[in-house]
């Protein structure tokens, strides 16, 4: 099974409802994920005390992969950026486990651990990595 990410536009517009009743809150954190996103080939969305969000990050940087990591813990703004990300994914609740860690490869949304996890088991997370610029075997 392969997961297909779509375009970081395609999940501004049609997931968060961009413009369409979303608190200014929720607003000024898409507006950061998307400057941020557009930075690295790689950006992973953390927490600094969070486990699963250690081994994505250790994942990657095995694979010979440099993500820009986000630690919304340590940012004083990291709150309305969870808060978009949890939106993003489609989570109900403001402190939803499983939310984080949350990568973007190549500006598109790859999803939360579950998701990187399965990409990486079923040979489709290389391929992103590639065609990225983010891994040259």
């Amino acid at each position: 099974m392969q997961y297909q990410t779509e375009s970081w536009g395609s999940y501004k517009m049609n997931n968060l409802g961009f413009g369409g009743g979303v608190g200014l809150a929720a607003d000024t954190g898409l507006l950061r994920i998307e400057s941020l996103v557009a930075e690295s080939a790689v950006v992973i969305f953390s927490v600094s005390t969070c486990c699963m969000c250690h081994a994505v990050k250790g994942l990657f940087r095995g694979m010979g992969v440099s993500p820009a990591v986000h630690e919304l813990d340590l940012y004083p703004y990291g709150g309305d950026i969870q808060r978009a990300l949890i939106r993003l994914l489609g989570c109900s609740g403001a402190s939803s486990p499983g939310a984080l860690p949350v990568v973007f490869i190549g500006g598109k949304l790859v999803g939360a651990m579950d998701r990187v996890m399965a990409s990486h088991i079923n040979g489709s997370l290389v391929p992103l990595l590639k065609d990225a610029g983010a891994l040259w075997l």
